[in-house]
C-alpha cells in the first residue's frame, strides 16, 4: 500500500519536472495548491473485508466478548464503534457484519452505533453504495458473505440495505478534528500511522487514547506500528496490533482543542 503511494508520487515529480523529494517539499512549501494534490496522492482506495483476518479473528473469539460484558455490567447498551479512515467502507461494513453474526448473538438488545470517517467524500459515496469487487470478499466468511451480500448482473457483490444502515458516513480528516467518543473500539489503520509524520502522529495517537473508553482496543495496521514513548495504551493480543486502554485509566473527552491545521509536511515523504 505504501509503495502504491510512492509510485504515485513518483509519477507526481516526473510529471512536474522535480528531481526529488526535497525538491517536491519545497514545491509545497512555495504552490499550497499542492497541498491538495498530495492529499489525493496519499489516500488509499482498494481495501477488502475482514482484512487481517486474524486480527477479526481475535476480536471476534476473546477481546471483543469482554469488552462487552463490562460494558454491560456498567449498565452501557451500546457497543460504540469508529473506522478511522474508512475509505470505500470495507472496514466499517465488516464491523457490521462481524456485531450481527459474531457477537450480537450474545448479546441480546445491545445496539451497534458505528461512525466511519474519511477526508475523501468521493470515497465515502462509494461507501454509501455499498458494491464491491468480488475479490475484495476473500477473507469474509463465507457463510456471512451469503446471507449479506448479492451479486448484481454487472458481477458486483452488494450489501443488503439493512446493513449499509449501520454505519453513520462522514467526512473528518484526523489531522483536524476527531469525533468525540467514548468508544469501545477504534479502527485507525494504514493511515495516520503509515502516512504521518511523527509529531502528528504523536498528536493523533493522544487524541485517539482520550476517546477510548476505560478497557476499549484501539486497532492499528499490520505493519504498522506506534510512536514511542506510548502511554495510556497496553498490548491486548500479543503481538498483533491491537491495544487497549486500562479499565484504570479514564479519558478527558473533549478537554483538547482541535488539532490545528499542520503548518508543515504532514507526511513522510520518500526519499
Amino acid at each position: 500500500m505504501r509503495g502504491q503511494v510512492c509510485k504515485r508520487l513518483g509519477r507526481r515529480l516526473k510529471g512536474l519536472g522535480l528531481p526529488d523529494a526535497a525538491a517536491y517539499r519545497a514545491r509545497l512549501e512555495a504552490a499550497p495548491a499542492e497541498w491538495e494534490v498530495l492529499d489525493s496522492l496519499c489516500r488509499v482506495t482498494i481495501s477488502r473485508f475482514y482484512r487481517d483476518h486474524r486480527v477479526f479473528d481475535v476480536l471476534r473469539e476473546e477481546l471483543l466478548p469482554a469488552v462487552l460484558r463490562d460494558a454491560r455490567g456498567r449498565g452501557e447498551d451500546v457497543f460504540r464503534v469508529w473506522s478511522a479512515g474508512c475509505a470505500s467502507g470495507e472496514e466499517p461494513y465488516t464491523v457490521a457484519v462481524l456485531f450481527r453474526f459474531g457477537l450480537a448473538p450474545a448479546f441480546p438488545g445491545l445496539k451497534l452505533e458505528l461512525l466511519a470517517t474519511d477526508a475523501d467524500e468521493a470515497l465515502l459515496e462509494r461507501a454509501r453504495r455499498g458494491c464491491y469487487p468480488p475479490g475484495t470478499l476473500r477473507e469474509l466468511p463465507p457463510e456471512w458473505a451469503a446471507k449479506v451480500f448479492t451479486r448484481t448482473e454487472e458481477g458486483e457483490q452488494c450489501l443488503a440495505s439493512e446493513l449499509r444502515a449501520e454505519p453513520t458516513f462522514q467526512r473528518q480528516d484526523l489531522r483536524a478534528e476527531l469525533p468525540p467518543g467514548p468508544f469501545h473500539l477504534v479502527l485507525c489503520r494504514n493511515v495516520a500511522f503509515t502516512y504521518f509524520a511523527p509529531p502528528l502522529q504523536r498528536e493523533v495517537l493522544a487524541r485517539l487514547v482520550e476517546r477510548l473508553a476505560p478497557g476499549g482496543l484501539l486497532v492499528i495496521g499490520a505493519h504498522e506500528s506506534l510512536p514511542e514513548d506510548v502511554s495510556g495504551l497496553e498490548r491486548a493480543a500479543g503481538p498483533l496490533p491491537i491495544f487497549r486502554k486500562p479499565p484504570g485509566h479514564h479519558p478527558h473527552e473533549g478537554t483538547r482543542k482541535p488539532l490545528p491545521s499542520p503548518p508543515s509536511v504532514p507526511f513522510d515523504l520518500p526519499e
